[in-house]
C-alpha cells in the first residue's frame, strides 16, 4: 500500500487546521470588542479595539479587511503545510 494517501490526508487536514486557527481567533477577537461595546461604560474600548483589529485586516487586504482575513488564512495553511510536509520527511528518515 502507497503511504501517498496518509501524506496527503496529514497535509490536508494540517492546511485546514491552519486555515481556521488564526480566522478563529480573529473572531473571537473581533466577537469580544464587540460584545464588550454594549456596555456603556466600556463603549470606547470596544469601538476602539473593533477598529484596530478592521485597520489590521485592511493592511494585509490591501485596503479591504475580508481579503485581509483570508490573506492570513492561507498564509498560516501554507506554513502548516509546510510545517507537516516537514515532519513527514523528518521522521520517515529516521524510522
Amino acid at each position: 500500500m502507497s503511504i501517498f494517501p496518509n501524506f496527503l490526508r496529514s497535509v490536508l487536514l494540517a492546511s485546514l487546521l491552519s486555515f481556521v486557527a488564526p480566522l478563529l481567533l480573529i473572531g473571537a477577537g473581533l466577537t469580544g470588542c464587540s460584545l464588550i461595546g454594549f456596555l456603556p461604560v466600556f463603549q470606547g474600548i470596544g469601538h476602539s479595539g473593533e477598529y484596530q483589529i478592521l485597520q489590521f485586516l485592511a493592511t494585509f487586504g490591501s485596503g479591504c479587511p475580508l481579503r485581509g482575513f483570508l490573506v492570513i488564512g492561507t498564509t498560516f495553511a501554507l506554513v502548516g503545510a509546510l510545517f507537516d510536509t516537514y515532519a513527514y520527511c523528518h521522521s520517515s528518515r529516521w524510522s
